[in-house]
């Protein structure tokens, strides 16, 4: 449990809610509910073993922050709680409520302790893959989907790691439980169109040939689709983007629009994941308390690349 200023207002409450749901009990020592409902959160907080965090706010103490907030969600009374997840608050109740009720608006927000457990592997697989040991990365990921096969991101950044090594019928195994899916994630659905091309490198013809065809007849669309997957399995993404152009630049529509559809699923895996940074006053000025997304640095290749498809296409 944290009490809360404006001091550490972003650090521990803003921020930390980009790592997991904070919740911040806003009291007074004068208030008789608030003493009723402390200590029930201090014991829920135990009992959800580390799946949100509990932060106390002395509204006497802290007038600037309880008063926004109260402003912001309407609420002129206390003990009023509010949670923050993302980086910014989404939810909040007024009043000493019932465990149950407690309870209830925690489950709605909260990772279940299946959640919590996959994305802790997640987290460690992301620490192993910044360090280079793919192999063990991929062992962390598989034991995430065991413990949650719901988990999309979990199961979109096994898929890109399997890729990545080459373990291509271990991808294609993972990928089947959600094949059938009309709309699937974005990450899930570039995946598809990686393991469709590593699948199709293994038994079209090398690349040799398919430059022979090519001299032959530069319109051989189905060749030059060939072509860009073989580099796409090979990893050779801008290679596969220059060929899919080719047929772009003839032909937008061409085989169900599947040239388009490989091109925005090669910038999506090229595309670095956003991050959240709250942006918060600097002490005595205005508060600002709803974090904001800030997107990942643009990498010059992917802008240039979502450029020249949006002039072909547009």
């Amino acid at each position: 449990m944290l009490d809360i200023s404006l001091q550490n207002f972003e650090s521990d409450l803003i921020t930390a809610s980009n790592q997991q749901p904070v919740l911040l009990d806003i009291w007074a020592p004068w208030c008789g509910p608030c003493k009723a409902l402390g200590p029930l959160l201090e014991k829920l907080e135990t009992a959800y073993a580390g799946r949100f965090k509990l932060a106390k706010l002395n509204s006497d103490d802290q007038p600037e922050i309880a008063g926004q907030l109260s402003q912001m969600f309407g609420v002129r009374s206390i003990p009023f709680c509010v949670l923050f997840k993302g980086g910014q608050p989404v939810d909040g109740f007024v009043g000493a409520l019932p465990e149950s009720e407690v309870r209830a608006f925690l489950d709605k927000h909260v990772p279940s302790a299946k959640e919590a457990a996959a994305e802790e592997e997640v987290g460690e697989a992301e620490m192993l893959l910044a360090e280079g040991d793919i192999d063990s990365a991929i062992e962390k990921l598989r034991a995430a989907l065991v413990i949650d096969p719901s988990n999309d991101a979990a199961r979109g950044d096994y898929l890109h790691a399997l890729l990545s090594a080459g373990r291509v019928a271990e991808a294609r195994q993972a990928y089947e439980p959600v094949a059938a899916r009309v709309l699937p994630e974005a990450r899930l659905d570039a995946c598809k169109h990686w393991l469709a091309a590593c699948e199709a490198a293994q038994r079209i013809p090398s690349p040799e040939e398919i430059e022979q065809v090519l001299a032959t007849n530069e319109r051989d669309f189905a060749a030059r689709f060939a072509l860009a997957q073989i580099h796409f399995a090979g990893q050779r993404l801008t290679h596969a983007m220059d060929e899919l152009l080719e047929i772009l630049m003839r032909d937008k529509t061409w085989n169900g629009e599947l040239a388009r559809k490989t091109y925005v699923s090669i910038l999506e895996l090229m595309n670095k994941r956003s991050s959240s940074k709250p942006e918060v006053a600097a002490p005595g000025g205005t508060l600002e308390i709803t974090g904001k997304s800030v997107p990942a640095p643009i990498d010059p290749v992917v802008d240039a690349y979502r450029r020249r498809l949006s002039m072909i296409l547009f």
